[in-house]
């Protein structure tokens, strides 16, 4: 073989390897960036399920805290229209932004304020703080905040881990392409990071 023609195919196979390296590099960093999504997704439904559990043991609280302050209506009436709002109000994983996260976490947080209110209430009723079902629904409410405050943190931790990966030098050519945008975090107010001891609202 002339030494041109061996030139030419020595370099049409680094072409060749060249490519076959970045068509793998791509494809790995692809399934990557999917397997990121779909972890924010994972996370974010576990954040709404805590949300959920919680709204779930609300019913029986405001039955049980009704039986023993029939005069605290308007308290019980905040606290079930808050719940309906929080109920009502759900974000697409697969299609999150600012807005959506901030009209979900107004809606949970106007609940948290509904709930901290009814607490206060039952400080008046001594027989109610002593309720066996009452001081149930306590345990099974403080336990479900602490699970909303894990499932928020691991829901943040997927997203800067999903946000830093597309934000790297290929990866970042690849997601413009396919169109993996960057994702919003869960924002919580000031304070709103520290689970809520409901025993302070109850001494």
């Amino acid at each position: 073989m002339k030494p041109k023609a061996l030139i030419a195919v020595i370099i049409m196979g680094l072409i060749l390897v060249i490519g076959l390296i970045l068509l793998l590099f791509g494809i790995s960093a692809y399934n990557k960036m999917v397997r990121l999504d779909e972890g924010v997704i994972e996370k974010w439904s576990q954040v709404e399920n805590d949300y959920q559990r919680r709204a779930d043991l609300i019913p029986n609280l405001v039955k049980t805290v009704r039986s023993y302050a029939e005069y605290e209506q308007e308290t019980l009436t905040e606290v079930v229209e808050a719940r309906a709002k929080a109920t009502s109000v759900t974000v697409d994983p697969s299609n999150m932004n600012a807005a959506s996260i901030q009209q979900f976490q107004q809606a949970q947080e106007g609940l948290t304020s509904a709930l901290s209110k009814l607490l206060v209430v039952v400080e008046k009723y001594p027989d109610l703080k002593a309720n066996q079902n009452y001081m149930d629904l306590q345990r099974q409410l403080e336990g479900t905040e602490n699970r909303i405050s894990n499932a928020r943190r691991k829901f943040n931790e997927a997203t800067r881990d999903y946000n830093t990966y597309i934000r790297k030098f290929f990866p970042r050519m690849l997601a413009s392409w396919y169109g993996f945008e960057a994702k919003v975090y869960f924002e919580a107010k000031e304070g709103a990071e520290e689970v809520p001891d409901v025993g302070d609202y109850l001494n």
